[in-house]
């Protein structure tokens, strides 16, 4: 089940293959995870370069690419990034730096632990995490 937690990002002013596989390690490190867990993404060069493949399979997971044109996968990433771009990115950052402390006090401070989603039965990310390791 998925707790709408945003677990690992990267920012950059460029698309680097880097750039995912930081992302990647970053959420890893947040909550690792077993063997086996699929990893969904689109068809970006970024997630198909070897260097990602080869993270992606050096931690178990298996990589799972949307067909062309099926839009509809990524529906909950797309959503956060409405949602962020509507709630916190709505205007021009003075420098890079200001940009990447009010995006990660965005997804710290506010939406990962308080932000309350009708998918989760109206609790945030994070209480809902925890429900589901206090079931499991």
């Amino acid at each position: 089940m998925r707790t709408r937690q945003v677990l690992g990002y990267s920012l950059s002013d460029r698309m680097p293959e880097d750039l995912v596989r930081q992302a990647f390690l970053n959420a890893w490190s947040a909550s690792p995870a077993g063997p086996g867990v699929l990893f969904r993404s689109d068809r970006g060069g970024q997630y198909a370069s070897g260097e990602f493949s080869k993270t992606l399979a050096a931690h178990g997971f298996v990589p799972s690419m949307s067909r062309k044109g099926n839009y509809w996968d990524n529906a909950v990433a797309e959503s956060f990034f409405a949602t962020l771009k509507n709630e916190e990115a709505i205007g021009v950052y003075a420098t890079k730096a200001a940009a990447h402390a009010a995006i990660a006090g965005y997804i710290h401070g506010f939406y990962n632990p308080t932000r309350l989603h009708s998918s989760l039965g109206y609790v945030s990310p994070n209480d809902y995490a925890k429900k589901l390791k206090q079931a499991g």
